[in-house]
């Protein structure tokens, strides 16, 4: 088992034969998907070596539910309560009432290839024959997804199975893209970004043209910039009348009364005396002189930045933009 992290608050796990995350941030943390059934106690110990409880994870999202996914899911949420969660068309597949997982019999078919043979061996020491199903999986909301440590958003793409997707982590600049594609696997000779052997799939072409889709995403951040702004109050008041003056950000009263400048800013002063404007903005009026108002203001803008740290279920983490990725799955 290796931990790394590849992005910020984004440790990418590689397990003995698949991968999980631990996405951390000052809310907490949560999994992206849990191993094979024997991968539990490497599970548990890649959280507590983060100084992490297992029990105060907030969820375990699973991106799809092959039981090199799913393999802590169970304990997950019998020992510790832990949310399962995965997407509404996943959810018959992850509780276990559906079976969309490569035959034993296809695997025989190609028992004679010695990485094939090999990786059969493996399945079976993993105890994925025993896997057993998380029955109290629940559909997730969107909206309540962007709540969780890295602000997931899921990005659905059939084919793998029915239900599977990739979840995109905006501001860390990052995917986890489950099995939609892998940059490695026991079976292939090759290494980066590849498709799976088209016997994983519950429909092959259509699990292709799916991942070709994710050429387009790219990750909307929130951006704060501080800008500094002046705001000016004209006051003039009469004597012994409060008045109100409405303004956003000028005000203007009756002179020589008290006058209260209500908008943003908000100022209240009597006849010959100072004046305070009191909200987002502060302004000091004069009575019957223009006041003026320094403030700083926070300017929340959305920008687009690109995907460029790719997180697959199987091979090592890939860093590069993901829209480039997804080009090479066509060789």
């Amino acid at each position: 088992m290796n931990v790394s992290e590849q992005a910020p608050g984004v440790f990418f796990v590689e397990g003995p034969a698949s991968n999980w995350l631990i996405v951390r941030d000052a809310s907490g943390f949560m999994l992206i998907d849990g191993g094979y059934p024997a991968d539990r106690d490497l599970v548990l110990e890649s959280v507590r070596g983060l100084g992490l409880e297992p029990a105060d994870a907030r969820a375990m999202l699973i991106t799809h539910g092959h039981v090199d996914h799913t393999g802590s899911a169970a304990y997950f949420s019998r020992t510790f309560g832990t949310p399962i969660l995965c997407s509404p068309e996943e959810l018959a597949h992850v509780q276990g009432k559906e079976k969309h997982q490569v035959t034993f019999g296809q695997v025989l078919l190609r028992a004679w290839r010695p990485q094939v043979f090999r990786w059969m061996l493996h399945v079976i020491k993993a105890k994925a024959l025993q896997a057993e199903p998380a029955t109290r999986a629940e559909a997730w909301m969107s909206e309540a997804l962007r709540h969780l440590p890295g602000k997931p958003e899921a990005i659905l793409l059939p084919g793998h199975t029915p239900g599977n997707v990739a979840l995109l982590l905006p501001d860390a600049g990052a995917i986890a893209v489950g099995d939609t594609f892998v940059s490695g696997h026991p079976i292939s000779p090759k290494s980066g970004p590849q498709m799976l052997h088209s016997m994983y799939h519950s429909d092959a072409r259509r699990a292709l043209t799916s991942a070709l889709s994710l050429g387009a995403v790219q990750a909307t951040v929130q951006v704060t910039a501080q800008a500094n702004e002046r705001a000016t109050v004209q006051v003039t008041a009469q004597a012994n009348e409060p008045a109100t003056a409405q303004a956003t950000p000028q005000a203007t009263g009756q002179a020589t009364e008290p006058a209260t400048a209500q908008a943003t800013p908000q100022a209240t002063g009597q006849a010959t005396e100072p004046a305070t404007a009191q909200a987002t903005k502060h302004a000091t009026p004069q009575a019957n002189e223009p006041a003026t108002a320094q403030a700083t203001a926070q300017a929340t803008e959305r920008a687009t930045v690109q995907v460029t740290v790719i997180l697959p279920g199987h091979g090592p983490a890939l860093h590069m933009p993901l829209a480039q990725a997804v080009r090479a799955l066509r060789t």
